[in-house]
């Protein structure tokens, strides 16, 4: 009788476990992006080894009637790298470094390694990336297509360290790319999302790996501005930075700390640059975050836990190389029906303050979910066309948890869009990597030059031979 009673529970729980996991971001027989919004039906997903082997894959995909879509590490969210009923390109096993200069500071390696193959190849030499997003498992053609930024503070977006790459066209023609040759792509391409061509490799320069001294400070939002200016750019020694703004009820959007890596001349390198390999702390971490998106409370607890975490490292030691692979595997969330989204607000610095202020007041009256927000800053850079640092800029990076119902996507599209009222408001701009809940004329706005890139679009693609959703939504068509 009990192994009855046994047998008939272990139905009920399979029964209710099939029931909620019966969503469409869940079904393995359709492909979707870390959003796990819009999944679709593709044709295939071919592993790109070889640069022939790419050149028959788009010829094949023409001749077939049907278009292309370029993958990475697939961590956009706005449909980016697929498309429906098209042959996807999935370059991450395209990872070989093909040269290496450690005098000069530069490497060229192809487009599908991440981040860090490139600190694992380089770290041994006494170098370090420049530019990178805060995390080092994404792919260096996935980072310039959407031109990266991270933590550092005097080198700008990624497109800076960027000396040159080679991109194979619809047509099946290689060409190299720089700020000297085909100089037009250089600023197409960069930020321009994967439709103009497959990124094959790039040329990357370099910088020195130091050892930084880390320092806490706290503040809150209305100085947050002038302390940045007066005591982090203008202290030539620190050389990345980040902060974080409280999403706790009892602090909303009001207290701050923010953490400074200042150089360190007195503790040499060599003995101190062993690359760390695993995140501390994943189970704790994680169960924390969990109360952080599910109660209020858990917000208040989380925001007065992780600030004495963060201010017993005021002083400790770390690599660049070790700041810039920072730790996410606590945040990640693989809950059925509803996910951590990202959407980041580019605020000039002088308009900091006020803009949030305002970002308060919505995000209460909107009841969005807002689990996180930390803040870098990105130097003036309008060299790619579709640039979002259009001046001195803050950006606000935002996690948010949300549904991923129908119902529930129509309600925080609606709330963001008001968020992004205010961010035009406040002559700011946002991120295009993310979902793409604007409006048309918001996209518009905040991208003043979207009809130069899409009429170069038409230029080297005429066929739509690159596909993305991306395009079919910021498109207008």
């Amino acid at each position: 009788m009990k192994k009855w009673i046994a047998f008939f529970l272990l139905v009920i729980l399979c029964v209710i476990n099939y029931v909620k996991n019966d969503t469409p971001d869940q079904d393995p027989y359709l492909i979707t992006d870390y959003s796990r919004l819009h999944p679709v039906k593709v044709t295939s997903v071919v592993k790109g080894h070889e640069e022939e082997q790419l050149r028959g894959i788009l010829q094949e995909a023409q001749e077939k009637g049907l278009t292309t879509s370029i993958a990475g590490q697939r961590h956009s969210q706005g449909g980016h790298t697929y498309y429906k009923d098209s042959v996807v390109i999935d370059m991450t096993s395209f990872n070989r470094v093909l040269a290496f200069d450690p005098k000069q500071k530069w490497i060229r390696i192809q487009a599908g390694a991440t981040w860090k193959d490139v600190q694992n190849y380089v770290n041994p030499y006494g170098l370090a990336v420049k530019t990178m997003q805060s995390q080092n498992i994404f792919t260096l053609g996935g980072s310039l297509s959407v031109n990266a930024h991270g933590r550092d503070i005097r080198n700008g977006s990624l497109i800076k360290s960027v000396e040159a790459f080679r991109l194979l066209l619809a047509d099946g023609r290689i060409m190299n790319v720089s700020r000297n040759e085909n100089v037009e792509l250089f600023d197409l391409v960069i930020g321009g999302y994967g439709l103009f061509g497959v990124i094959l490799d790039v040329t990357l320069s370099l910088t020195e790996n130091e050892m930084y001294k880390l320092r806490f400070d706290t503040m809150d939002v209305d100085s947050y501005s002038h302390y940045f200016e007066e005591q982090v750019k203008a202290n030539p020694e620190i050389r990345l930075h980040i902060a974080r703004i409280s999403v706790a009820p009892d602090h909303f959007l009001k207290d701050m700390y923010a953490i400074n890596y200042l150089k360190d001349y007195s503790t040499p390198l060599e003995g101190n640059d062993r690359l760390k390999v695993r995140e501390d702390g994943v189970l704790i971490s994680k169960l924390m975050f969990n109360l952080n998106r599910t109660f209020s409370w858990g917000k208040n607890l989380f925001w007065k836990l992780q600030k004495p975490v963060f201010a017993r490292q005021d002083g400790t030691l770390i690599t660049r190389n070790n700041a810039m692979r920072s730790e996410s595997l606590f945040m990640e969330n693989r809950q059925a029906g509803s996910n951590d989204i990202l959407q980041e607000y580019f605020i000039p610095v002088k308009e900091f303050a006020g803009f949030v202020h305002d970002l308060s007041t919505v995000l209460q009256t909107e009841k969005l979910n807002l689990l996180n927000l930390t803040v870098r800053y990105v130097n003036h850079d309008e060299e790619a066309l579709l640039s979002y640092a259009t001046d001195d800029m803050f950006a606000l990076v935002c996690l948010f948890d949300v549904p991923l119902s129908k119902e529930g996507q129509g309600q925080v599209q609606s709330g963001i869009q008001n968020v992004l009222d205010h961010v035009i408001k406040h002559k700011g701009s946002y991120y295009l990597p993310y979902i793409a809940y604007p409006r048309l004329d918001q996209f518009r706005s905040a991208y003043p030059r979207y009809e130069t890139f899409f009429r170069k679009k038409e230029q080297y693609d005429p066929n739509h031979v690159f596909m993305n959703y991306f395009y079919s939504d910021y498109k207008g068509e």
